[in-house]
């Protein structure tokens, strides 16, 4: 859950006064995971699996990013230059993705909104063009499933697109899932294993002779635990009591997205996600079975501000209908914007941290719905091992000194918080795009 900061706190002694503080009674659990965003949930819910006795502390689990994010599963379109490792550790968990949602909804009888239709990624101009040939490239030498289609060809796919489209790569390896769904029957599933929630923010780690032993909640109770799961998104590393040299260096990136609805007389508008590239923007398009209409993302370092902007509506506006004209008939029911976790190298932190007892599941940026169950499998064998399988060992938090965490996460620290605004901002775990 996202902790909040109480380090100019004038009640913050009080609050992590040790002794003097409540235990909850019945509260130490194996496992404790600060943050029930969908990869605090999905880690709850494995190491329950695996026979550990675990708690959430999060004041609304399953709410923040899910609420927000588009759910693209994008291993391959999402591809950059220098992140040839991470799509290793994607593509790993794109590969588990359908064995997961089957699993899941096994376990809850709730449809995730699971959708293998594929992702279609298109240029409008020669630039545009370009660009998408070099991503086309990248993506043969990664020995990468994608097709280069003609403009032509994109049209015939999805008719609604814009007569003006340059070419495109048809990617249907890339699929996608409903956020807001997956985080419900992860709460589900985590409580049917048997998962304690803590709906209060958690103010302070608790530091016992080097060594992580719980939590003190904002009422003041104190959990204890054998193991903690830091996994707040962007506020991870504004937990008080974690020492410096293990904080980590997340910082916030705001992502603006709007929802639209597709009447039934424009039904079916996309059959697939879209995305492009628009004056050097990403702008993405993601259509629901329940005639919804995902359409994103802005990219923004302004530090803690979740503020919906007419400009940035207006961009994402300007920009989708310069790739799907259309969109512009259909009514918009809703904006929101929320803040991803970057690292500063845009990949997870997941593991073991130089302080026994206390565990990373953040840094997920762009990418948190695509790592889910990848993330939930990695954390789990590490509370139970120790160690980071294969796959996820790049991840691990040592890759970055002990200089750098401290200095990223007091950087962090010094931007200001946030005014309450009358709807709790979201935490992005994934890029909007």
């Amino acid at each position: 859950m996202p902790a909040r900061d109480v380090r100019n706190s004038p009640d913050s002694a009080s609050i992590a006064s040790g002794p003097d503080s409540p235990i909850h009674p019945g509260s130490s659990p194996d496992v404790l995971v600060v943050g029930g965003g969908i990869i605090g949930l999905v880690t709850a819910w494995r190491a329950a699996q695996r026979g550990l006795s675990t708690a959430v502390v999060d004041p609304e689990p399953g709410g923040g990013a899910a609420q927000v994010a588009a759910g693209m599963l994008a291993a391959v379109t999402e591809l950059h230059y220098g992140e040839q490792t991470l799509l290793g550790l994607n593509l790993e968990s794109a590969r588990r993705y359908p064995g997961f949602a089957a699993e899941l909804t096994e376990a809850t009888g709730q449809d995730l909104g699971y959708r293998r239709s594929g992702t279609l990624a298109v240029a409008l101009d020669a630039d545009d063009r370009a660009h998408l040939r070099e991503l086309h490239a990248l993506q043969r030498q990664c020995d990468l499933e994608s097709e280069w289609l003609t403009g032509r060809e994109c049209r015939r796919l999805e008719p609604m697109l814009a007569p003006g489209v340059r070419g495109g790569l048809r990617v249907d390896g890339d699929h996608q899932v409903d956020p807001r769904r997956l985080a419900k029957a992860l709460v589900a599933a985590c409580e049917r294993a048997g998962v304690t929630f803590h709906r209060l923010w958690a103010d302070r780690l608790t530091v016992v002779r080097d060594r992580a032993t719980g939590v003190v909640l904002a009422d003041g109770t104190r959990i204890t635990t054998g193991q903690v799961v830091l996994a707040g998104g962007s506020l991870s590393g504004r937990l008080d009591g974690v020492p410096d040299d293990v904080l980590p260096p997340v910082r916030p990136v705001k992502g603006q997205v709007l929802r639209l609805a597709v009447p039934g007389q424009y039904a079916p508008f996309l059959s697939r996600t879209v995305r492009a590239v628009v004056r050097g923007s990403q702008v993405y398009l993601v259509p629901r079975e329940n005639g919804e209409l995902v359409v994103g993302a802005t990219s923004e370092e302004l530090g803690w501000d979740t503020t919906v902007t007419a400009g940035g509506v207006y961009e994402l506006l300007r920009d989708a209908h310069e790739l799907v004209p259309g969109i512009t008939e259909l009514p918009l029911t809703e904006t929101r914007a929320g803040l991803r976790p970057g690292s500063p190298d845009n990949a997870p932190l997941l593991g073991p941290t130089a302080l026994p007892g206390l565990l990373l599941a953040t840094g997920h940026h762009r990418n948190g719905v695509l790592l889910t169950p990848v993330t939930g499998d990695v954390l789990a064998h590490a509370l139970t091992t120790g160690e980071l399988p294969e796959e996820a060992r790049p991840f691990t938090p040592a890759r970055f000194g002990p200089a750098l965490t401290a200095r990223t996460a007091r950087s962090a620290l010094t931007e200001p918080t946030p005014q309450p605004a009358t709807e709790p901002a979201a935490t992005f775990t994934e890029q909007p795009a």
